[in-house]
């Protein structure tokens, strides 16, 4: 299997396709042929075999956590081939993902997710009260707070996640 990592800025039209095709196996959500579910990412993980079998999204951006602006890589947009499922896809994909959020800027890596092979990478569930703003349909919707639901979070650095903290995600959710 065949591990790449893609700058959206380099991503190709075809490789834009393969992944906007991926993601339509995948997921019963309608992406709307794009290769993303609402905004682009920041970096693509894929893994080939020799075709398309695996992608992950990772996406840099500033939330605040309580009174505090907090670097975060937001991990979205999981997907692996329906034919290619139970082969360790995703737990391949995963360390290279967490890699790459390591290397930056961010202080912890965010997911929306409940598969077990998170908790086993480390992400621990998390329930702030949060903001974000909705995208329903790639279109501007209404400011929703609410208890995170689905929420896990991998700390990159020695900072500790304020569990109990307000969390504004100062966007919309990834």
């Amino acid at each position: 299997m065949q591990i790449e990592t893609i700058p959206e800025t380099r991503l190709t039209a075809a490789q834009d396709g393969e992944i906007a095709a991926l993601l339509a196996r995948c997921f019963t959500t309608d992406f709307g042929g794009r290769s993303f579910f609402q905004q682009r990412h920041h970096l693509r993980i894929t893994a080939r075999d020799p075709a398309l079998v695996g992608h992950m999204a990772l996406g840099l951006r500033a939330i605040r956590i309580g009174g505090h602006l907090t670097d975060i890589a937001g991990l979205a947009d999981v997907a692996t081939d329906p034919g290619h499922r139970g082969k360790g896809i995703a737990a391949t994909l995963l360390p290279a993902a967490i890699a790459e959020a390591k290397a930056g800027p961010a202080q912890f890596l965010l997911l929306f997710g409940t598969a077990g092979l998170y908790a086993g990478a480390g992400f621990v569930v998390a329930h702030n009260p949060m903001t974000w703003i909705d995208l329903t349909g790639a279109r501007m919707g209404a400011v929703t707070s609410q208890r995170a639901e689905n929420l896990m979070v991998l700390p990159l650095r020695d900072k500790a996640w304020e569990a109990d903290a307000p969390l504004d995600l100062l966007g919309n959710l990834f």
